[in-house]
């Protein structure tokens, strides 16, 4: 199993309130099967140990910084391919979602490759594709995983070829502005793809802040500070070292 190890360098406020109970009217349910969620290292497939801990104290860190600030809106991208952002910014949506205070909304903004669908084992009709091009209303493109309370999903379905242009529109503008406003006790997670392509950089200015997702190991030190200064102008909550090897007993 990889283990996370949130690594916070910087630490904004959502309510406190307990989030009012959520019926699912309008937003489609379905079933997640427990296998999948665990063959994709979702921390809604395991039981409570170390795995979901280490998701729990990232979620206190990333929660005390959202409330110091306001802020309800967050993006999780890496500095290269492959250092398990999706895996990342999915299970730091389900650890929010434990908190009672509020509900928590997951977007795939990664239009060039979404893949949060795949991990919780579904294809979705209509996605954030369809919103963006054919104005398919939001409504009908959100999902709630069955039995994973104040959490719903707005997939990507399927790839566009130009993502980043799409996802610095006018359109998605307003669209993030609605999903951070609609309901004061939501936080907004966004994953997007890595900074080696134009597209988190064109979405990054939307977002409150942004989540660094690097890899033990393979994200080099030059990497890390391409993306560090790319996203200059976003305030970042920290970096989260993911594929860490735990340190032997002592």
């Amino acid at each position: 199993m990889e283990s996370t190890v949130p690594v916070l360098d910087k630490t904004r406020t959502a309510s406190l309130q307990p989030a009012a109970r959520i019926e699912y009217t309008t937003t489609r349910s379905l079933e997640v099967s427990r296998e999948v969620l665990r063959r994709h290292r979702l921390i809604a497939g395991y039981e409570p140990g170390p795995y979901l801990d280490a998701y729990k104290v990232l979620r206190t860190k990333v929660l005390q910084i959202l409330r110091e600030h306001g802020w309800n809106a967050l993006a999780v991208t890496s500095p290269n391919p492959q250092a398990g952002k999706t895996v990342a910014a999915i299970n730091l949506a389900l650890s929010l979602a434990l908190d009672v205070s509020q509900t928590v909304l997951l977007v795939d903004a990664n239009l060039r490759r979404p893949a949060v669908h795949t991990a919780f084992g579904f294809t979705p009709r209509y996605g954030l594709a369809d919103y963006l091009l054919d104005d398919v209303p939001i409504e009908r493109l959100l999902i709630n995983p069955k039995g994973i309370g104040r959490f719903v999903i707005l997939p990507g379905s399927r790839p566009l070829p130009d993502s980043a242009e799409l996802l610095a529109s006018p359109k998605m503008a307003r669209l993030v502005d609605e999903l951070k406003h609609r309901y004061p006790s939501r936080i907004v997670v966004f994953d997007l793809p890595h900074l080696t392509t134009a597209d988190a950089l064109a979405f990054a200015p939307h977002v409150d802040a942004a989540l660094l997702v690097i890899e033990a190991g393979r994200t080099t030190q030059t990497q890390l500070t391409d993306a560090l200064t790319q996203l200059s102008t976003t305030p970042i909550l920290g970096t989260l070292l993911n594929k860490a090897e735990p340190l032997p007993e002592p």
